[in-house]
């Protein structure tokens, strides 16, 4: 999906939805990742119109706590993007990630188009033949269905609450190993 912005450069964006466990982790390391414009933290995949936070943690929803990033692909591609994806969450365990359990907390690449959806395939078949992982990767690879933005709580959480329990614990360790994998690949005021 190619959106045109009104910037002084002209500068097209793309977009990518992204489910990895809870969404302030991968919330936290895209934002910081060279060429990521914005990261809005939200959930995909379910059948339930404008879910709650609450609705989405009981597992009822269908819904996958998920990241929507809007990057210029110019200096990032969707290829680097699921490179990262890769790293900063765990693709081999089913609806889970560390402690956080459930469907709402599965791996999934929601493709917003057939160019996103090769991408991803081919790298899953690539990690796979590398034998990356000791388990196999279940990442789902599935069409981007209605992105519902969560609830403004949730948006910058790690930002506004690095010292809150979770975020002290599971998303700064997280973060310090992103950082410290991509450290080229930050941007510049990161």
């Amino acid at each position: 999906m190619t959106v045109q912005t009104n910037s002084p450069r002209d500068t097209r964006t793309e977009v990518a939805t992204l489910a990895g466990g809870c969404f302030w982790c991968l919330e936290a390391c895209y934002q910081q990742l060279d060429g990521v414009k914005s990261v809005v933290s939200g959930y995909e995949g379910g059948k339930v119109d404008n879910p709650t936070y609450e609705q989405v943690c009981e597992g009822e929803t269908g819904h996958a706590e998920v990241v929507q990033l809007t990057y210029d692909p110019d200096v990032v591609s969707f290829e680097e993007l699921l490179v990262v994806f890769f790293q900063i969450h765990d693709p081999t365990t089913l609806n889970r990630q560390g402690n956080d359990i459930g469907t709402q907390y599965r791996s999934a690449i929601f493709y917003h188009d057939e160019a996103q959806k090769t991408a991803a395939e081919h790298l899953i078949a690539e990690l796979m033949a590398e034998m990356t992982y000791p388990h196999p990767i279940v990442t789902q690879v599935v069409p981007a269905q209605t992105f519902w933005p969560a609830e403004a709580y949730h948006q910058n959480y790690f930002r506004q609450h690095p010292d809150q329990g979770y975020c002290a614990y599971v998303v700064a360790p997280k973060l310090k190993k992103f950082r410290e994998k991509f450290a080229r690949r930050l941007k510049p005021a990161a």
